[in-house]
């Protein structure tokens, strides 16, 4: 047979040679770092035989498949050290996620951090032991019965909701045995470190009528390096938890009175004012027209966009005279009445109306996070109506737009493009055309992108921007998303240049994607030590005893002067105790004026990150840090 590897040299292989063999014929590093296979677009186990001519890329921890395929095995050593430790537990799900794998039990008893100790200890056994993971398949009635046999409920009710006629397999790795459609590692011992991280409430099915399991977060590696790299990241995401530093910077807070909708204190809207500001000279620069529209609007409008059909669980809803509103999830149909208010020509395309608008969903209690999940949120959205010749343009200026914003913060990022989801309205003509447009685009630009099958919204395919921090974690934030539906439902028209009535086609954007949760985002990447120019507070000034205020308070005047935000700080405090409270609070330059300051007419000028960098005048601190205000410097 004909094998076509992933750097596109073919090779010829007998028929039924594992994954593994081949793997090893090629090389026996590859085979050692292998930990399955992909064929013909399809992720398999290493010892799959390969019957036929096809693609086969050999998949390591490198690839996300390959982590998958490690995480998905974790779980399942998690799963048999639990049962041999505590017999009576039920099992539920165990999948692997995007960082390490977990498991769902049902159990009487709360884990406890001894009872952590002992799990791992058990999985590190069950690792030395090196089952063979076995893969094996049975009818749906023999399936039930094997899982009631075994005293495992919900596996049983798993298997009930399994169509008829489709396989139902299981994996076996020494006395235990779990219903699971793979991929595997061939074996236990191909697991090299595992550590458990924590213990959390998750309803069975994600159903807050069903019973709460408890559910055990793990993570493995295949080299003890990576697992304490991985540690030292998690280490170090605490320091910088947006909540922690929220709190100490008195950036903003959450309340009882109303959980997931955040108030920003002062100084966090500082930062939320100037990246508005940002954001709006940036796109008046770039043809955009703001507008603002209303947060609450009548159910029909709601039905006619889509929303109410395929987002109603997630809305707010109240009642005007005896009529239904709902509290707007998104900006668009809003925007739709704006555009339809006038009748356009295509002359007036592309029309690119942005918008600052408040939107809420809601998202059950148990996911609420900071500023990173909540119910209340700023989009900066914008809709951008074209001819269906305007459309590949429209989108290499957003993704010109959106690479501009990042590298401003200084932000890597990488693509991924999402496709139909089931639950979705429009015919598959318009998602194909919509679908290759947005491929059309990234091609333009060379823009590397991944495919997220089935992730798209409901009424169009999008393009995800996910950016990198400063610790290697990534968020979703940009997205652009094409859309032929929404132009329909609203029967928006322009007049072509032949006279007659078209139909725009539409694109919708953000870049921040939500103001709250991008703050969030900048203040774990930063740490809470913002670039000057982001910075609440840019300078403080610090006399060193209370002769030298009447010149401390020259130096804090002739910087507001400057619009440069200082604080003076002329508490009859000592002044390595002012020094370290305004490192604490992360401010970028201190100004520290004595005697000699007061004699030469200096400051003495302290940076956060760099220490004490001498005597200089004020005039030259002023142009120094209005420079760097003005190139935005990170």
């Amino acid at each position: 047979m004909i094998i076509i590897l992933k750097d596109g040299t073919q090779k010829e292989f007998e028929k039924g040679m594992t994954v593994y063999e081949i793997a090893k014929s090629i090389s026996e590093r590859l085979a050692k770092e292998a930990v399955g296979g992909k064929f013909n677009g399809k992720v398999v186990e290493l010892n799959t035989k390969i019957e036929e001519d096809g693609k086969l890329e050999i998949l390591t921890f490198d690839d996300e498949e390959g982590k998958k395929i490690y995480w998905h095995t974790s779980s399942h050593i998690l799963a048999q050290a639990v049962k041999r430790l505590f017999k009576d537990v039920k099992l539920a799900i165990g999948p692997a996620i995007d960082n390490g794998f977990y498991y769902d039990f049902d159990t009487d008893r709360p884990f406890t951090t001894e009872d952590f100790e002992a799990i791992e200890q058990e999985m590190n056994k069950i690792i030395k032991e090196d089952y063979k993971l076995e893969r094996f398949v049975l009818p749906k009635d023999e399936a039930i019965k094997l899982m009631e046999e075994k005293g495992e409920p919900y596996k049983a009710e798993l298997i009930e909701k399994i169509p008829e006629g489709e396989e139902i397999s299981f994996y076996k790795q020494g006395e235990f045995t779990d219903l699971c459609a793979g991929p595997h590692l061939m074996s236990t011992g191909m697991v090299k470190t595992v550590k458990l991280l924590s213990v959390a409430g998750a309803y069975w099915k994600g159903d807050e009528k069903n019973k709460m399991l408890q559910r055990i977060y793990g993570i493995s590696f295949p080299k003890k390096s990576m697992l304490d790299e991985y540690l030292h990241m998690l280490e170090e995401a605490k320091k910088r938890d947006h909540r922690k530093l929220g709190k100490e910077l008195d950036l903003f807070s959450i309340h009882p009175e109303g959980p997931g909708f955040p108030f920003f204190h002062p100084k966090g809207m500082i930062i939320r004012n100037i990246l508005e500001d940002f954001w709006r000279k940036e796109h008046i620069k770039h043809g955009y027209q703001e507008i603002k529209t209303p947060i609450i609007l009548n159910e029909e409008l709601w039905r006619r966009s889509g929303h109410w059909d395929h987002y109603k669980e997630n809305m707010y809803f109240t009642e005007i005279d005896g009529e239904t509103y709902a509290i707007k999830p998104m900006n668009c149909p809003g925007a739709m009445l704006v555009y339809k208010s006038t009748m356009h020509s295509y002359r007036d395309l592309p029309l690119r109306l942005c918008e600052l608008g408040l939107v809420h969903r809601h998202e059950l209690s148990g996911v609420l996070h900071g500023l990173m999940r909540v119910r209340s949120f700023t989009q900066d959205d914008a809709h951008l109506f074209m001819t269906p010749e305007q459309v590949e343009d429209e989108i290499l200026g957003v993704i010109n737009l959106v690479d501009y914003f990042y590298k401003i913060f200084g932000f890597e990022y990488f693509v991924e493009l999402s496709t139909r989801p089931e639950n979705s309205m429009g015919s598959d003509e318009d998602w194909e055309l919509a679908t290759n447009a947005l491929i059309s685009a990234l091609n333009r630009v060379n823009l590397p992108y991944k495919v997220n099958e089935g992730d798209g919204a409901f009424y169009g395919p999008k393009i995800d921007f996910h950016l990198k921090d400063s610790i290697g974690r990534t968020w979703q934030c940009g997205t652009i998303q094409l859309d032929f539906q929404m132009p329909e439902r609203f029967e928006l028209e322009y007049i072509g240049p032949d006279g007659e009535k078209h139909r725009p086609i539409m694109l919708h954007r953000v870049i921040y994607g939500s103001i709250e949760r991008f703050i969030g985002i900048l203040t774990e990447h930063f740490a809470g030590a913002f670039p000057t120019w982001l910075a609440p507070v840019q300078v403080r000034v610090l006399p060193i005893s209370d002769k030298h205020y009447a010149y401390a308070q020259n130096v804090y005047g002739r910087l507001l002067e400057n619009d440069i935000r200082a604080e003076l700080d002329d508490r009859n405090e000592k002044i390595g105790y002012k020094i370290r409270e305004a490192q604490l609070q992360k401010i970028p330059y201190m100004l520290i004026v004595g005697d000699k300051e007061v004699e030469q007419g200096t400051v003495s000028l302290r940076s956060r990150k760099e220490g004490d960098l001498g005597a200089i005048s004020l005039n030259e601190f002023i142009e120094k840090i209005l420079k760097e205000i003005a190139t935005k410097a990170l």
